[in-house]
């Protein structure tokens, strides 16, 4: 399979979504994938707390699971690193160890906070992030493990001061910078000012949202799209109608007995079960046993 390193030379961006377990990942690569996302904030809400309250030790262990049924490329939303330049030699070995292709680390200081979710960053000195950079490029075993530097800088101070991060970081030895742009200008800027490639966090309606197109981003350098909250807030939703329409009989009108059979039909096939039932016929069902 190609490496994502390999994939962010294609002219077109690598396109990768959110999965917090094995069944959305197996999910995702039946329907055409090549990358995907276990995205921290996401993991945190499905735990019904915040990614702030995430151990680096929560995330190796569900990529690993995921990675046990998908050969896809996993990017991990590693938050801030979980330490200081010292922890990134703790950090990078158990990431790459699990299986992950590229770790996403940014500039918020350490324990991350809630405040974060309503639009309050805690950003640590550049000169400590690109520290930590540093270590984690040194801690890495392979090359193909890419270093992802994120900063916030953006929506919590500058665009200038995210523009000068963001360099530092570069310099660092980062592998792909991470900015938020809020719109086509300012994607561009960053494409003019800073060496791609990039990587971008894209909202619910897509790349409208921005006003670039798919191929303007990848000729600017944008190489990593990232989808980091549609697949939860929809199950999200799907839940919620689920569990309110229910009646004292556990019917509802949000799922017939029917599309619960097809539904049933559709999981098993996901999940592969006949492959594991023909393993059962082979050996320890055998009608001679």
């Amino acid at each position: 399979m190609t490496s994502l390193r390999a994939m962010l030379d294609e002219p077109t961006p690598v396109v990768a979504t959110l999965v917090s377990n094995p069944l959305m990942a197996r999910l995702a690569e039946q329907a055409g994938f090549r990358a995907l996302y276990l995205g921290g904030g996401m993991l945190g809400y499905s735990k019904v707390v915040l990614e702030a309250n995430l151990n680096i030790t929560e995330l190796v262990q569900a990529g690993i699971d995921i990675r046990a049924v998908s050969s896809v490329p996993l990017i991990l939303d590693g938050a801030t690193g979980f330490g200081d330049p010292m922890h990134m030699h703790r950090t990078i070995p158990m990431a790459e160890a699990a299986g992950f292709a590229a770790i996403e680390i940014e500039d918020q200081l350490v324990p991350k906070r809630a405040h974060h979710h309503v639009g309050i960053e805690h950003m640590v000195p550049v000169e400590l992030m690109a520290a930590k950079v540093r270590e984690a490029v040194a801690a890495r075993r392979s090359t193909e493990f890419l270093i992802i530097a994120r900063t916030n800088g953006i929506r919590s101070t500058t665009f200038e001061d995210a523009i000068e991060r963001a360099a530092a970081y570069k310099e660092a030895g980062a592998d792909v910078l991470m900015l938020s742009p809020r719109n086509a200008e300012q994607v561009r800027e960053i494409a003019e000012r800073l060496p791609p490639p990039f990587q971008v966090l894209v909202g619910a309606g897509g790349l409208s949202t921005l006003g670039v197109t798919l191929e303007e981003m990848g000729e600017l350098g944008f190489k990593l799209l990232i989808d980091a909250a549609q697949p939860m807030l929809v199950a999200f939703r799907a839940w919620k109608e689920l569990y309110q329409s229910m009646g004292p009989d556990l019917g509802s009108p949000a799922l017939t007995s029917e599309e619960a059979r097809v539904l049933a039909a559709e999981l098993n096939e996901a999940v592969g079960i006949e492959r594991l039932l023909e393993i059962e016929r082979g050996t320890v069902e055998r009608g001679d046993d």
